[in-house]
């Protein structure tokens, strides 16, 4: 089913699919899956079972469904899984407002939204592009690892910034901020790679949040509070400036 167009309009086939899991988390979890058989050999029962659903449960973090990513260049689409939790005006982080000497300038300067997803442990920690075009920048820095779900998480945490531009020149950042219990972020992508639309561009492990720096001049069509879908729940509509309020039932 990957790569296949479905429309509004009913065409296309589509059905349920165990999701797949991504390389990075099958190490993991034959490892877990590999110390468990070794108690259960070793008649260590309290042990083994405990083991071996947590490689179940280590598998399905690393889970990688396949996703149904709108086809718009007037939308922009949810980097992450996840629950809404800020929705706030701010200057974007600097390392994607100066010149990093590239010949890409980077974001311009002045406050824009910025939308916080924070990523529990449930949720499927794959980060996908938010527009199609080139990667003019990915920008690690290690830091603290404190709450995600905290604003100071954005400017004291291990975190990762991307920078995405269009042909037409509009450009995203967004940054992978790791958490709690999160101790890598993995980058897909390297500056002068392009990417489509909800293609998948890095993960970070166990717990941990994606800031998305809108453009000026658009505003979020989530809510706060919201559960957002990486690839397919559209995020922000270029241009629209809007006010939508959600009603928590």
């Amino acid at each position: 089913m990957a790569g296949e167009i479905l429309d509004s309009k009913g065409r296309g086939d589509a059905h349920w699919q165990w999701p797949s899991v991504h390389p990075e988390g099958r190490k993991f979890g034959l490892m877990v899956a590999a110390a468990s058989l070794v108690c259960a050999f070793l008649a260590w029962e309290t042990l083994a079972w405990p083991l071996a659903f947590l490689s179940l449960g280590v598998l399905a973090f690393f889970r990688d469904p396949e996703r149904v990513v709108p086809q718009d260049e007037r939308m922009i689409v949810s980097p992450a899984d996840g629950l809404v939790s800020l929705i706030t005006l701010v200057e974007p982080p600097a390392e994607l407002l100066v010149d990093d000497g590239t010949g890409f300038r980077g974001l311009a300067a002045g406050k824009v939204t910025r939308v916080s997803i924070f990523m529990s442990v449930f949720d499927v920690h794959i980060n996908r592009a938010p527009i199609g075009g080139t990667v003019q920048r990915v920008v690690y820095i290690p830091g603290k690892f404190v709450n995600a779900d905290l604003d100071k998480a954005s400017e004291e945490n291990e975190r990762q910034h991307i920078l995405i531009e269009r042909p037409d020149g509009v450009a995203i950042g967004f940054t992978q901020i790791a958490g709690l219990v999160a101790r890598r972020i993995v980058p897909f992508v390297k500056p002068g790679d392009l990417v489509a639309a909800g293609q998948r561009v890095g993960l970070i492990r166990f717990g941990s949040r994606v800031d998305v720096y809108l453009p000026a001049g658009t505003d979020s069509k989530v809510v706060l509070g919201q559960t957002v879908v990486a690839g397919e729940t559209v995020l922000a509509e270029l241009g629209i400036q809007t006010v939508i309020e959600g009603v928590n039932q």
